[in-house]
């Protein structure tokens, strides 16, 4: 079976139901479902072929919902599950066989811990080994301090809605001077365009934090644009139509869009 062509890919969205079962001390709890064939309908209405589906926090390592969209479309999507640093062998290889590419660390509102040690630098090895990404959620100011003892494994780290800067990027903040340094330093990092409304970026500190990351990225290259389907808390302000308009505004030229819905994530999230 031939897969369908890619015109462009959503790498960020979530589905789920209000009766799966969710973890304790939850920050957020839905009461609506998300289903899977709703956001395959935005992505046909915007021209979107394919998709990566991002285990939400509140549904802890129980994947479940994501393995069945994957079995159900399988050249069509591709998973980022949560999984404990612990997880065996051949649950990653089960993971890796259905269409999971990566692990998340959603580490919003959680301590930092120790990721140098054996435990979790094994964990990373074996992500690596597998071509597999980390895909990381957490506040700017502290992605210097987490980062680099992860990439320094050899996994590809995907940082997740701009890398969160809370009301925009300011270079001359060590802090933040320290992330676009390393962009420059550590090809194994990519940056993920989406939800802007989660650091309060305006329409102009979302261009303007684009354009300081771009610069230490060294171009295009290592970006890649999600919807954040269904905008969980911020349902009543943010849209499908919305995300995709806004990144028609960001990113005005049709090559440089076409790199990052399509050519980028094809390789990142191996659709190829």
């Amino acid at each position: 079976m031939h897969s369908p062509t890619i015109h462009g890919i959503d790498t960020h969205a979530h589905i789920f139901h209000p009766d799966l079962p969710m973890v304790a001390n939850r920050r957020y709890e839905p009461a609506y479902e998300a289903r899977l064939t709703d956001w395959l309908a935005y992505q046909d209405g915007a021209g979107l072929s394919h998709g990566v589906l991002i285990q939400p926090s509140f549904l802890g390592t129980d994947n479940s919902a994501i393995e069945a969209a994957l079995q159900a479309h399988p050249d069509r999507l591709r998973g980022i599950a949560v999984v404990p640093p612990e997880v065996s062998t051949d649950e990653l290889d089960r993971l890796t066989a259905l269409g999971f590419v990566g692990a998340r660390l959603n580490l919003v509102g959680r301590d930092i811990e120790g990721y140098g040690s054996s435990l979790w630098q094994d964990f990373f090895a074996r992500l690596a080994e597998r071509r597999w990404q980390v895909e990381i959620q957490r506040n700017f100011d502290d992605l210097a301090e987490i980062i680099p003892v992860i990439a320094d494994a050899g996994v590809t780290v995907m940082i997740d809605h701009f890398g969160l800067p809370q009301g925009g990027i300011d270079p001359t903040e060590p802090r933040h001077s320290a992330v676009l340094e390393m962009l420059k330093t550590r090809p194994n990092l990519w940056i993920k365009l989406s939800a802007p409304y989660r650091s309060g970026l305006t329409p102009d500190l979302a261009a303007e934090a684009f354009h300081h990351l771009r610069e230490a990225c060294g171009g295009n290259g290592r970006f890649v644009w999600g919807s954040d389907w269904p905008h969980t808390q911020h349902e009543s302000t943010a849209t499908y139509a919305d995300q995709v308009a806004w990144l028609s505004w960001l990113i005005p030229d049709p090559a440089e869009r076409t790199q990052i819905l399509r050519d980028n994530p094809t390789t990142i999230f191996r659709f190829a």
